[in-house]
């Protein structure tokens, strides 16, 4: 990249120590030599390790923690602690969740990445609306690491020799799974047991639970009709049980409902991680197509489960490494394209990685024209909220459904624990 952008602050640094990041403007601190700290999930460390042993002129000091899986709110434990001590703050984080500048950003954690750092030619390759979780009132303030959109995973086999069609609409989804009940009992086209279920069909359904519209701002509609027809679609699936109500990650699906997978909607990393690893499914056996859509709607929408995001501390002493670094690790072909688990979120890079997955000669199909189409489809109108939908559901929905009750009966309820949420983080309640 070019370096001029970064120069340029450190030298506006160099006049004095400045102070730290801010929603209102960035004043670098006096720019040092010294040791890079990164912080990376277990996952990631790799990539840091890769970078240390390409570029050994670069000191660097690699910490592992948590990644704010789960949620857990680690880092902004840490750079609470920090900001209070003024010391401590790590050069670059990864976090495993999207929605850190929802406070990072306030909290003046985070350099802005355009207004100087990254050229827009560079931040121009990202799938488009990927950054969307790092933009805090038009500023950039932080890079999307990976994507993880939603694309319907098949049996090729099993829709060869039963004679389906892979559906295009939620009308023929729903219609094969009906036939599918009575044709083909205990073989499933999805499932619902799982937090991230959400994510996966609502979201794509354009249902308007979640739709963040400024930095404390959201707009929270559960009763809406395209919230009630794909949880109508849910409970009808649920009801012949051609969903499961187990979680995909659980022992018992492994072992009971692994191999009676006919379909499966499901974000972009299902193919590594469940197909290959955990069901050990054999080679040639799955393929993918797009995410089904509701007839007659003319802009296709898919969900998005996952995905990560880089961090730039605004009180970096060492911007222009760190900034090296960040850029590195979210464009490089020695890592997103050759290694990341997941589809990147940097475009040339997904080509690469979308080329290596095909090459592999695991999947029964070309899955790159459906992922690659399915990165520029995540409907803009879920956003990334302080508070986790995925939380919110465990705790509301799925007691619901374990007791029997119906996803359609479910979403008044949903819709007031979302709104209790969010308000308690300060956010002023739409609906």
């Amino acid at each position: 990249m070019a370096a001029g952008g970064v120069l340029a602050l450190v030298a506006v640094a160099a006049c004095g120590s400045g102070s730290a990041g801010t929603r209102d403007g960035f004043h670098p601190v006096k720019q040092t030599d010294g040791t890079l700290t990164v912080w990376v999930d277990s996952t990631r460390l790799a990539a840091a390790k890769l970078y240390k042993a390409r570029h050994p002129s670069v000191k660097m000091d690699i910490v592992t923690y948590d990644g704010d899986a789960n949620g857990s709110t680690y880092l902004r434990t840490k750079v609470s602690l920090f900001n209070r001590t003024r010391h401590g703050w790590p050069d670059v984080v990864f976090s495993s969740q999207n929605n850190e500048t929802s406070w990072a950003a306030e909290a003046g954690f985070t350099a802005p990445l355009d207004k100087g750092l990254i050229p827009k030619s560079t931040l121009a390759g990202w799938a488009k609306g990927a950054n969307d979780p790092c933009t805090v009132d038009g500023t950039l303030y932080c890079l999307r690491n990976d994507l993880a959109q939603t694309v319907l995973w098949y049996n090729a086999d099993l829709m060869t020799e039963w004679g389906y069609q892979v559906p295009r609409t939620w009308e023929e989804y729903e219609a094969l799974g009906e036939k599918v009940a009575a044709e083909h009992p205990g073989y499933l086209i999805g499932s619902a047991g799982d937090a991230f279920t959400p994510e996966i069909y609502l979201w794509a359904g354009k249902c308007g639970a979640n739709h963040i519209t400024g930095p404390k701002a959201v707009t929270v509609d559960t009763g809406g009709a395209n919230c009630r027809r794909m949880a109508g679609l849910l409970d009808t699936l649920l009801k012949n049980r051609t969903f499961s109500s187990s979680s995909v990650f659980s022992s018992d699906f492994d072992k009971y409902a692994a191999d009676k997978i006919l379909m499966m909607p499901g974000p972009s990393w299902y193919g590594g991680s469940l197909f290959q690893g955990s069901f050990r499914t054999p080679a040639h056996r799955i393929a993918v197509a797009p995410m089904p859509q509701w007839s007659g709607d003319s802009r296709p929408s898919v969900g998005n489960v996952g995905g990560g995001t880089w961090l730039l501390s605004a009180h970096s002493a060492h911007l222009k490494a760190a900034t090296a670094f960040l850029t590195w690790v979210t464009t490089s072909d020695d890592y997103q394209g050759k290694k990341a688990p997941g589809y990147p979120a940097y475009a040339p890079a997904a080509s690469t990685w979308l080329a290596q997955q095909a090459s592999s000669g695991y999947y029964a199909n070309d899955i790159t024209r459906p992922l690659r189409t399915a990165a520029n489809q995540v409907w803009p109108g879920w956003g990334y909220g302080q508070f986790s939908q995925e939380a919110i559901w465990a705790a509301t929905v799925t007691p619901e459904l374990t007791a029997g009750k119906s996803v359609v009966s479910a979403l008044p309820a949903w819709e007031r624990a979302i709104v209790n949420y969010a308000r308690a983080d300060g956010y002023e309640v739409n609906r």
